[in-house]
């Protein structure tokens, strides 16, 4: 397994075959993914003020929205490049791969001793008015990582229902969402709702008692050798105080703007980091079992583990059951896959080309 040297270096590269790939095979997958762009269009802001994900008022942004460019990605083999396409270090919004981080944060908190108990209710070491009252109270850290947890509630200006009802796989086609579903009780239904994720996200502040960015970089980036090229943006409705003093607590993804500015390197960087068990070059960031907890299926829903995709129902057929995906909208997405110690990253690819391009990258592999 190889690691790369600190940002700005460059990955260490090799010839496909000395990886174990068909290089012409290698060489048409590439060129797939380049060819098959997402149809975000590159003006980001627009595309949001325009309803992709709900209608005016609720799709009011408040964070930063930057226009995105070209497709682009890399595919690593043991550490390795062995095969990329367009620039890798341009840096664009994520969307909900910022979910992944914030489990990985999740990860640290625990084995800081800050969350002994992944199944310990929120409100017990957090207060914060988010985790007041029966229902609230009574929600887990595992619940808000599984996307189980039935948080009700308004969170700087955008209330839980926004996003009840969301259907993933129709998404941006007009299907209706956002409707007074009746909620069950916390565990026991699972939906994928940001609002609720924005609530686990300044839980993990409080918990750590200072801006997650800062922590981002000084216990993942950093000892990963991360670029200075990423940033975590807030809301403008998002401020709230950590000891006096006024902090930004950022969103799990840039559904109303903000989230995870970055490029494909540093995001193959993190999937490095999660195909060697949280363990970088040596150091150990994630405690361990972290990242075998973090594949683990919810019981409501087979291919969703602690905020990272799974493939346990086989929906990707030519990928390992076993492997991890952080997937943000647009077509942006990091692929771990532990058996075959690959790591590719996608940046602006057509959702409904990914299943296509892990077969070519499958069907690319002589070993």
């Amino acid at each position: 397994m190889s690691f790369p040297a600190p940002s700005p270096a460059p990955f260490p590269q090799a010839a496909p075959e000395a990886l174990g790939f068909d290089p012409a095979k290698l060489a048409e997958a590439a060129a797939f993914a380049e060819s098959r762009e997402t149809p975000f269009p590159r003006d980001l802001l627009a595309h949001l003020e325009g309803g992709h994900f709900e209608p005016a008022p609720d799709n009011e942004v408040l964070g930063p929205v930057a226009s995105r460019g070209a497709p682009n990605g890399l595919i690593l083999r043991d550490g390795v490049v062995a095969a990329r396409w367009g620039n890798t270090r341009q840096a664009d919004m994520t969307f909900s791969v910022a979910k992944s981080c914030l489990s990985i944060l999740a990860g640290i908190a625990h084995g800081d001793g800050l969350i002994p108990d992944l199944d310990a209710p929120v409100s017990a070491s957090v207060d914060d008015p988010a985790f007041d009252g029966p229902r609230n109270g009574a929600i887990t850290w595992r619940m808000l990582l599984q996307q189980t947890s039935e948080w009700e509630g308004t969170l700087f200006g955008k209330a839980d229902q926004i996003d009840r009802g969301r259907d993933l796989a129709s998404e941006g086609t007009g299907k209706p969402k956002g409707w007074a579903r009746p909620l069950a009780a916390p565990g026991q239904h699972w939906e994928y709702n940001d609002v609720r994720v924005n609530v686990l996200s300044l839980a993990l502040l409080r918990t750590f008692g200072q801006a997650l960015p800062e922590v981002w970089r000084a216990r993942v980036m950093d000892p990963i050798g991360a670029s200075d090229d990423w940033r975590w943006e807030g809301y403008r409705t998002s401020t709230v105080d950590v000891k006096g003093e006024p902090v930004v607590s950022v969103p799990g993804g840039g559904h109303w703007g903000g989230g995870i500015v970055t490029h494909a390197e540093d995001q193959a960087r993190l999937g490095l980091l999660m195909l060697n068990d949280g363990v970088w070059d040596g150091r150990r960031i994630l405690p361990e079992g972290w990242v075998a907890a973090s594949g683990e299926p919810v019981a409501l829903h087979p291919d969703y583990g602690l905020l990272w995709w799974l493939n346990r129902s086989g929906r990707y057929p030519k990928a390992d059951p076993a492997s991890l995906f952080a997937v943000g909208a647009g077509g942006n997405t990091i692929w771990v896959e532990p058996s075959t110690r690959i790591v590719a990253v996608f940046r602006w690819l057509h959702p409904e080309a990914l299943p296509q391009m892990i077969a070519r990258i499958a069907e690319a592999r002589t070993k």
